[in-house]
């Protein structure tokens, strides 16, 4: 007996829609562009940080706003799709996503840079549950949909470390505004090729869109990852406990309202299965571990260790290697075992990664790392493959623009969490580095601000006060990765009693 909503329609057992697998390769190339912008920025900040001298906490909105926009308006644009259709909004984000893109390339200040990302996140939220509910209505088999949404898992997955290794060729032939141009001939094909191939699907009776609640979601997201953010890095400030306030009476509302309405955005009765609640769960806490891990070891492979930008990024290559093995035998380790086994392994692996990256020192080969990012992709891809096909079984073909939405929404959340905790715990420990006399205040903004720095400094005063910020940074990346070490571990455990009984479809019904 399975444990997921099962299709009414008993013709879909036997239903396979013609060419859908070439449709499959065009949202697979939807989802790597918005995975790989997510993470490409890494390799580019140094370049950012020389070119336009943000401050430390710019620098990191300028990381994390995508995520958190696209966090924020994930339910709602899946809402949307249901509403308008699928097709329509994939074309129409990613035209806008593939213009943007322009405005981020020529962004002069980072105030603009940071406003270029949140467009950009605007438009990539139209792109991501689309792309996972227009599987559900291509692949009616279970056994052909685990397939397509593990080929579809290990994209996401393994975008997140291709990123890095495209940043890296593109910043050692071109200027760091190529890694978002290099969008524009991907989304130019993704439009052409989904035009022709692409069905369009919608909810046929969906009910209005409603505004108040993509405003309630939107507020509530952002607000609360503000707060999250500044308050690891700053402490509990008055501005940051009014932005925890107002997000979480935002997103209070936002419940309360789905669960009045006719015809939610999102149907919040969802999330009292144990299994679907714990799902989600993992998701956000897997590509928080993921996301944290790769974004900041392209800063400590370049700016640490002295590897060029394509060196660095292909460093990181086992990470999306892991990913992608995974993800496309995860359905079938699954059923053979059971879903609670595999994504609570797949947390433990991470988990596990990170904790040997606590003994991490300057010096440490890559031989170390490289195993550290293996296993974290290998964790990666069980987990976030598994709990997506449970999500997205959970609901009838109708409503997967929704549930696709909440399986986004955790993917997203957990890269800009990864980024923004782990991330103020690095920029926390490094601001405290004790550097020679004459150190400049923006060498303790961030370690790519102390680089340029010194570039105008005399020879042994530079050296000095870059031994100095390098160890503090090694030291918080220490500290960062024992935290998400704890959090992932946690996790595990969490899951493995949450996910009992849990099973993924093997026929339709």
């Amino acid at each position: 007996m399975t444990s997921t909503v099962q299709t009414a329609n008993p013709t879909e057992a036997v239903t396979k829609r013609p060419g859908r697998w070439l449709a499959l390769s065009v949202l697979v190339l939807a989802v790597l562009l918005v995975a790989v912008d997510a993470t490409v920025l890494g390799l580019a900040t140094p370049y950012i940080s020389e070119d336009l001298k943000p401050s430390g906490t710019q620098l990191l909105w300028i990381g994390d706003v995508y995520s958190f926009v696209i966090a924020g308006l994930l339910v709602s644009m899946g809402g949307l799709g249901d509403r308008i259709g699928r097709k329509r909004i994939l074309l129409v984000g990613a035209t806008a996503f593939g213009a943007i893109s322009v405005f981020n390339a020529y962004a002069t200040t980072p105030e603009m840079m940071i406003v270029a990302r949140a467009l950009l996140g605007v438009a990539g939220a139209t792109l991501m549950p689309a792309t996972l509910a227009l599987i559900r209505n291509l692949f009616h088999d279970p056994r052909e949909r685990s397939l397509a949404i593990g080929i579809w898992g290990a994209t996401a997955s393994a975008g997140t470390a291709v990123g890095p290794i495209v940043g890296g060729f593109l910043l050692e032939h071109f200027w760091w505004g190529s890694v978002f141009l290099i969008n524009l001939p991907v989304m130019v094909v993704l439009v052409l090729v989904g035009i022709k191939l692409l069905p369009e699907s919608r909810n046929p009776s969906p009910g209005p869109w409603d505004l108040i609640s993509v405003v309630l979601s939107l507020v509530g997201m952002i607000a609360v990852v503000y707060a999250v953010k500044e308050a690891a890095t700053h402490g509990f400030t008055p501005v940051t406990l009014a932005a925890g306030l107002l997000g979480a009476a935002a997103l209070y509302g936002f419940v309360r309202r789905q669960l009045t309405l006719p015809a939610p955005l999102l149907d919040m009765r969802l999330f009292r299965r144990r299994g679907f609640s714990g799902a989600v769960l993992a998701d956000l806490l897997t590509i928080l571990g993921l996301s944290g891990l790769v974004f900041f070891l392209s800063q400590f492979l370049q700016l640490v260790q002295g590897r060029g930008p394509l060196e660095a990024g292909l460093a990181e290559l086992p990470a999306a290697i892991g990913a992608v093995v995974a993800g496309l035998i995860a359905g079938g380790v699954a059923r053979r075992f059971s879903v609670r086994a595999v994504v609570s392994g797949g947390l433990a692996a991470i988990g596990l990664a990170l904790a040997v990256l606590t003994v991490i020192d300057r010096s440490t080969g890559y031989p170390l790392l490289g195993t550290a990012l293996l296993v974290v992709g290998v964790g990666a891809g069980f987990s976030f493959t598994v709990t997506s096909d449970v999500i997205l079984s959970s609901v009838p073909k109708e409503e997967a623009g929704a549930a696709s939405a909440v399986s986004e929404t955790a993917y997203e959340l957990g890269a800009a969490l990864g980024i923004a905790v782990l991330g103020s715990i690095v920029t926390g420990v490094y601001r405290d580095f004790t550097g020679p006399a004459g150190t400049p205040s923006e060498a303790h903004e961030s370690l790519g601000g102390a680089v340029e720095a010194a570039a105008g400094m005399p020879a042994r005063t530079s050296e000095a006060m870059l031994d100095a910020a390098r160890t503090s940074f090694v030291d918080g990346l220490a500290i960062a990765a024992g935290a998400g070490a704890a959090v992932l571990l946690a996790a595990a455990v969490a899951a493995w009693f949450l996910l009992r009984g849990q099973r993924l479809e093997n026929t339709a019904s």
